[in-house]
């Protein structure tokens, strides 16, 4: 099969500013050689700042945040798209090679409706008429399981779920019809039964349009599903490069058996605790737009516990987070913080309360000011809540560093600087930086690689331990529930059909939403997704 896109000894350049030193420029990718024939998908995973999502952009000759191609050849069906001018790779852009990026929420402008963002490329290259592109747009809202595919392009980014954002994304990506896309970590944001239909969608796509991928996750057991090889990353190198069955049957690195051997770890569950920190009750709740989303929930944590809450995009989730932080206040019921009633609105709680409990947002790119440096965004809560400053504010902040491993090297960079995974240890370090009892934890790690979310999971844990942290965790990954939980609560359209000790929920006789959440979880085998579909269509045709 003819060659789509050849890249080779690709390297990849940056300027680094250190602090007080003149800058300089550095290499971040190195020596990248491969080759991707129409209608195949090369998986690119390694860790955070491993240069996955540089070599991706560098498909369509792009280098973000001052990124610069330095070396090597891209050439698309033959043609060397580095030596084009801007008009030629502005053609190229968005009508042959479309990029699906890993925040929707950062992505997707909030002024303009869905269904003129999904359409917009395939009308700016006259690709098709007004009407021929919203008709696709509408059959592929409905191929990646969007409620309501006629009138969901009528909504604004703000109205939908981040599942479903990230959804639309790939429609806006597969509607020009190109010949490459670029997906960078599609699924992160959206929950294991979702994850099922994007992925069939996107290999359904793949296979019938003869569309090439390059597919960058952090996901062995994904990848697995729907790449044909496999190239494994770090530090800008190749670790390892093969067919998919080599990689995760017979690795031959030792970074990539630990990759495929974190992926498989579990872990034991806690002893349970009786001193409870939290109470939900009996807690109803929706937005200004008369919308209801939590239906009468009621749960509990005990101190120093996690409590994992699992569901689907849409479930309620987040929006629970938001009436226990006082973002939401509740139509009805009460949120108990240890014996006291909290005021249903963050604007009247003490400052104490406030510091109790922390949030951890899911998508660290929209949760940072781009304007500060990481001492401005983690020295915030240290001089609001503790009153430091000085000389004592840069030893917490560096102090804070090194616990999230990322070192005092970071401390006046900007968001920008930073990779996804970087980004999201920062937020994690701020939540900290309050000395916080509960940390309400909104998919920290899902933009993290398995190795870097694992350290990030072990210092929770560690911190928990230390200090009788307490988290509740929002996930759609079920691994780290049974990593990390003592207790579960399960939710479905904002209600609670499963809550208790994870030896309980996880374990049969199963409700049929349960059953199917547990079903939906990825595993470390080839033809799994295809199995997974085949029992769904077995079990409905059943009911």
């Amino acid at each position: 099969m003819p060659e789509l896109l050849s890249v080779r000894d690709l390297k990849i350049e940056a300027t680094a500013y250190p602090p007080g030193e003149p800058p300089k420029d550095i290499t971040i990718v190195e020596g990248i050689s491969f080759d991707l024939a129409k209608g195949k998908v090369l998986g690119l995973i390694g860790e955070s700042g491993a240069g996955k999502s540089t070599i991706g952009l560098s498909a369509l000759a792009y280098g973000r945040g001052g990124v610069r191609i330095t070396g090597g050849e891209v050439k698309l069906d033959g043609t060397d798209i580095l030596t084009l001018g801007k008009g030629g790779i502005r053609k190229i852009r968005g009508a042959r090679v479309c990029y699906v990026a890993q925040s929707a929420a950062a992505a997707f402008n909030p002024a303009h409706k869905l269904m003129d963002q999904v359409i917009e490329a395939s009308l700016q290259h006259r690709l098709m008429s007004r009407e021929e592109a919203k008709k696709r747009a509408v059959y592929l809202f409905g191929v990646l399981g969007l409620p309501d595919p006629q009138s969901f392009g009528d909504r604004f980014p703000h109205q939908v779920s981040g599942g479903q954002l990230q959804r639309a994304m790939t429609a806006m990506a597969l509607c020009p019809n190109p010949e490459l896309i670029v997906f960078d970590e599609p699924t992160t944001a959206l929950d294991v039964t979702t994850q099922i239909d994007v992925l069939a969608a996107i290999k359904h796509a793949i296979e019938e349009t003869g569309t090439a991928a390059l597919y960058i996750t952090h996901d062995l057991a994904v990848v697995a599903q729907i790449s044909d090889d496999i190239m494994v990353l770090r530090h800008g190198h190749m670790v390892e490069y093969g067919p998919v069955a080599q990689i995760i049957e017979a690795p031959q690195e030792e970074y990539t058996r630990a990759l495929v051997n974190v992926r498989r770890a579990a872990s034991s569950e806690a002893e349970d605790q009786s001193d409870t920190l939290l109470k939900i009750e009996h807690v109803t709740a929706g937005y200004s737009n008369g919308l209801t989303v939590l239906h009468d929930v009621s749960l509990h944590l005990p101190k120093g516990q996690t409590l994992a809450v699992v569901g689907e995009s849409g479930s309620g989730k987040s929006t629970l987070a938001r009436v226990i932080t006082g973002l939401l206040p509740p139509r009805e019921g009460r949120v108990v913080f240890d014996d006291k009633p909290l005021s249903s609105g963050q604007s009247s709680r003490s400052r104490d309360d406030l510091r109790r409990i922390q949030l951890i947002y899911q998508m660290a790119d929209t949760a940072m000011n781009p304007r500060q440096t990481v001492r401005q965004i983690i020295g915030r809560p240290l001089t609001f809540y503790d009153g430091l400053r000085g000389a004592a504010k840069t030893a917490r902040i560096k102090e804070l560093l090194d616990q999230i491993e990322m070192g005092e090297g970071f401390i006046d960079r900007y968001p920008a600087e930073l990779s996804g995974g970087q980004k999201q240890r920062v937020a994690i370090a701020r939540a900290l930086a309050a000395k916080p009892e509960l940390i309400l934890c909104d998919e920290p790690t899902s933009a993290l690689d398995p190795l870097v979310a694992e350290g990030i999971l072990d210092l929770l844990m560690r911190l928990q331990k230390e200090s009788q942290l307490s988290y509740l965790f929002i996930t759609h990954d079920i691994a780290i529930v049974r990593a990390i939980a003592d207790s579960v609560a399960v939710m479905h359209r904002g209600k609670l059909v499963r809550f208790g000790p994870k030896s309980k929920v996880l374990a049969p006789p199963f409700d049929d939403y349960t059953d199917l959440l547990l079903k939906s979880v990825p595993e470390m085998e080839l033809g799994w997704l295809e199995r997974a579909l085949a029992s769904r269509k077995m079990e409905s045709a059943g009911h």
